[in-house]
């Protein structure tokens, strides 16, 4: 990656896309999302990705195009998920390319399908834990800072201190306890303005971040916690958050995605779109579902890497989502499959 972030519990300095294009009819759409390279806080590893689309879901989608002789609704695919970790970023790659496909068919853009409505600003992402160069865009209202529980080195806090956002302190589920927490956020706070925590506790801990929630001066924020509707409903039961970060891959797609958002908003709750490392075609698709629902900074800005070979990594065009993955970008890429 251009830009490698280290977090509490990985080192983001490689990832891997998945592209999918499906060519029905003569019309092709694109989907994409890009898994972890190892297993980690309930997000699923590429290869069991890679194995879950080979066995169970795209079957599934043979399977329909045999009996009906045509490719099925995108608002079908969600239906295609199981109980496993993989299965949600597998539907969410399926999902895409067919909604792009139906868009294309029918000469519609993604507008028609999501009017926009809000001008969702942009989240950039740094971490406190390491020396490395910060990235962050012009345009970004909100910083989300990867933090464990050391404090953070005089670099860093330097760092913190020339900025003119927010920060949101992210632990990726590494905090040992309240304490801790709140020192962090005492600490930063001394030199920046510190807008939230997120994800100090392990997935489904909605007790320990409820607890902690009474202690601190700025809200809580779910990211890895929040794969389902039904942990909405968790999450405001018990007070432990009032933002969380939904992120399409991980809930099953873009319908999903929507629906949690719409489900956490009416229920008071900030939630903003988040993402793991995809190349600028899916973050454009995740950013028009943004503008539909979202008002919180999103993860929209585009995540480039340094690859020797081509410049573009996405091509305009007018129907669908309004622009496609390159031709550069996709014959840089190995072909795992072809149905």
């Amino acid at each position: 990656m251009s830009f490698p972030v280290l977090a509490a519990g990985q080192h983001h300095d490689a990832r891997t896309r998945l592209f999918l294009r499906v060519d029905h009819d003569g019309v092709a759409g694109f989907g994409e999302v890009a898994p972890q390279p190892h297993e980690l806080n309930g997000d699923a590893a590429l290869l069991d990705v890679i194995d879950e689309l080979r066995v169970f879901v795209v079957p599934q989608l043979q399977q329909i195009l045999e009996r009906e002789g045509d490719v099925p609704s995108w608002t079908r695919i969600a239906r295609f998920a199981g109980p496993r970790a993989a299965s949600n970023p597998a539907v969410a790659l399926v999902e895409m390319a067919i909604l792009d496909r139906e868009l294309r068919s029918t000469r519609q853009s993604a507008s028609s399908l999501w009017p926009a409505q809000f001008a969702t600003p942009l989240l950039a992402t740094v971490s406190l834990l390491d020396d490395a160069a910060w990235t962050i865009g012009p345009d970004a209202t909100r910083v989300r800072a990867k933090a464990s529980s050391a404090t953070p080195g005089t670099l860093a806090l330097e760092r913190l201190g020339q900025l003119s956002v927010p920060v949101l302190l992210d632990f990726n589920c590494g905090a040992s306890n309240d304490a801790e927490v709140i020192e962090l956020v005492r600490i930063v706070g001394d030199v920046a303005s510190v807008v939230g925590v997120e994800q100090p506790y392990g997935v489904g801990n909605v007790v320990d971040s409820a607890r902690l929630a009474e202690k601190l001066d700025v809200p809580i924020s779910i990211d890895e916690g929040v794969r389902s509707v039904r942990d909405v409903g968790q999450i405001v039961r018990y007070a432990a958050a009032q933002i969380i970060c939904v992120k399409p891959a991980r809930v099953g797609g873009l319908a999903n995605a929507r629906s949690i958002i719409l489900a956490a908003r009416e229920a008071g709750l900030r939630p903003y779109v988040g993402g793991f490392f995809e190349s600028p075609y899916a973050r454009h698709v995740h950013a028009q579902l943004a503008h539909n629902c979202v008002e919180e900074p999103s993860d929209l800005a585009p995540v480039s890497v340094a690859l020797e070979g081509y410049e573009r990594e996405i091509d305009d065009r007018g129907d669908g989502f309004g622009v496609a993955p390159s031709s550069q970008m996709l014959g840089a890429t190995d072909v795992l499959f072809d149905v």
